[in-house]
């Protein structure tokens, strides 16, 4: 038992990025941001959770529909503020349903997830951007699931689809020296 939640501290404390040094190369590096993306790891590993893959909840899911025309004619803060909502939104749900799993594979990777989610909200909460401050708010009404898969895809189309357009958009911002 002791172990095991020192591999869980390990796991947890590796997982970890520092969001104030680490903001200007999440935007000007696609390498930095697709290694923060665990997803494809963490679909492996819910493979060899039995049992796992079934949620006691329903968890909403994120907002990772995007309008191209509506978003090009949005603000830089207000496309975060919609990135952030859905991020805020999801980890609350992953946060309600690792309280109902204190132990286990499936446990892990919902602390993993929450861990991983919290490592976007802190490096995007920390840009610096120009504009107006804008409230975070959801562009759609979100949809619930009691499938960790499913929440798993919708959180990779929401990191690797709209927040990667969100990036992509922001690397004029970038020096030459990358």
């Amino acid at each position: 038992m002791a172990l095991s939640r020192l591999l869980l501290l390990c796991m947890i404390a590796s997982e970890v990025w520092d969001s104030e040094t680490k903001s200007t190369e999440f935007v000007c590096s696609r390498a930095a941001r697709k290694a923060l993306n665990i997803v494809p790891e963490m679909s492996s590993a819910l493979s060899n959770c039995n049992g796992s893959a079934t949620l006691s909840t329903q968890v909403q899911l994120p907002c990772t529909e995007l309008h191209a025309a509506s978003w090009e004619h949005k603000s830089e803060r207000e496309k975060r503020g919609e990135i952030v909502a859905s991020l805020r939104l999801l980890v609350e749900g992953v946060k309600s349903e690792r309280s109902l799993r204190p132990t286990g594979c499936g446990a892990l990777l919902l602390q993993r997830l929450e861990n991983n989610i919290n490592n976007y909200l802190l490096i995007l909460t920390r840009l610096q951007l120009s504009g107006a401050v804008v409230t975070p708010s959801l562009s759609c009404v979100p949809r619930s699931t009691q499938s960790l898969r499913t929440v798993l895809m919708s959180y990779n189309l929401l990191i690797s689809a709209k927040l990667e357009w969100f990036m992509v958009g922001l690397e004029h911002k970038c020096t030459n020296s990358r």
